[in-house]
């Protein structure tokens, strides 16, 4: 019995000091990490936004400040006035690796909904689209699809567009601005 409870012990032991011995393993950024890099930054930015084909065009104007969190996702805060408010965002965006796609999500001051957002890079190297399914501002209690894209002109500027997918099946401009680098 004895023998039993020693060995039992021994096992034990040597089964706790190999799991504490294995480290985990966390994954390495890739180069889609350090493509997000670019965004890193202080930037002004204005937009112009339509919120239907009767509507005029609203115009905005902002700031965005965007950092690295790691070397995995950037983290972008807003900050714009439109039509006498002022509105704040934040969005994530980083590089799934098993999913092969960008991801992230971008919340705001003005909505009680969390947009999820996957895209990719074209092949030129200089474009990011991120697709995202929310709530239908031309229907109210419906969805549809948006997408967002972000084209490098430059290391300093930055043309944002949105779009939304119509009920055609076409998708429609719905904001385009321009983010220019402070710092």
């Amino acid at each position: 019995m004895k023998r039993s409870l020693i060995a039992l012990a021994t096992v034990a032991l040597l089964t706790v000091s190999t799991l504490r011995a294995q480290e985990p393993k966390f994954p390495e950024p890739e180069k889609q990490h350090e493509w997000l890099k670019q965004f890193v930054g202080e930037w002004e930015s204005e937009a112009e936004a339509k919120g239907g084909p009767d509507q005029p065009a609203m115009k905005c104007k902002g700031t965005v400040k965007s950092r690295m969190l790691g070397a995995f996702w950037v983290i972008s805060e807003s900050k714009a006035e439109m039509m006498g408010t002022t509105v704040e965002a934040i969005q994530t965006i980083g590089y799934d690796s098993t999913k092969k796609k960008y991801v992230g999500s971008w919340v705001d001051s003005m909505l009680n909904y969390m947009w999820k957002y996957e895209g990719t890079v074209d092949e030129t190297g200089k474009i990011l689209t991120l697709e995202a399914e929310g709530p239908n501002f031309l229907a109210e209690g419906k969805t549809a699809k948006f997408r967002d894209a972000y084209e490098f002109k430059s290391k300093d500027h930055i043309v944002a567009t949105s779009f939304m997918l119509g009920d055609d099946g076409k998708w429609v401009t719905f904001m385009t601005g321009n983010m220019r680098r402070k710092k």
